[in-house]
């Protein structure tokens, strides 16, 4: 599947120059979401054959400092990119296999949750990992 115009205008929408590098590695985090930088490397090398590992490591910051993916990095795991953002929504990540998903808002807006203190902080966002077995891991682990 060959990017479409849509990154471009996601990128100009963002004030990034369009770049070869920029939209591979935009389209493969579109196709991989939760995936490593490794991974990302591999399918935007598929894409564009000559970028860099560090050209995507260069991208997917620029990419993150300018809110196109968002960047999440569950405790013990390496990092990790999406293409889903803006809407603070929540992972649940598998202990034994490192699968993650995504997880919608259980109540309200945008923080998501409500603080019991938020120490004067104009709160906008809220992160939340569920842990636990994903379905694959939780059979197994019944099984044995």
């Amino acid at each position: 599947m060959a990017p479409t115009p849509e990154y471009a205008d996601r990128l100009r929408a963002a004030d990034l120059r369009v770049t070869r590098p920029r939209v591979a590695v935009l389209h493969a985090v579109d196709l991989h979401p939760h995936a490593d930088t490794d991974t990302l490397y591999r399918a935007a090398r598929e894409e564009l054959p000559d970028v860099s590992l560090q050209a995507v490591y260069d991208v997917l910051g620029a990419l993150a400092d300018a809110g196109l993916v968002r960047r999440i990095q569950p405790a013990g795991h390496v990092a990790r990119y999406e293409i889903r953002v803006g809407d603070n929504h929540h992972h649940t990540v598998c202990r034994l296999c490192g699968t993650i998903a995504d997880v919608d808002c259980a109540v309200g807006a945008a923080p998501c949750l409500t603080a019991s203190d938020d120490n004067g902080f104009r709160l906008d966002e809220a992160e939340v990992i569920y842990w636990g077995l994903c379905p694959s891991c939780a059979r197994e682990a019944l099984e044995a």
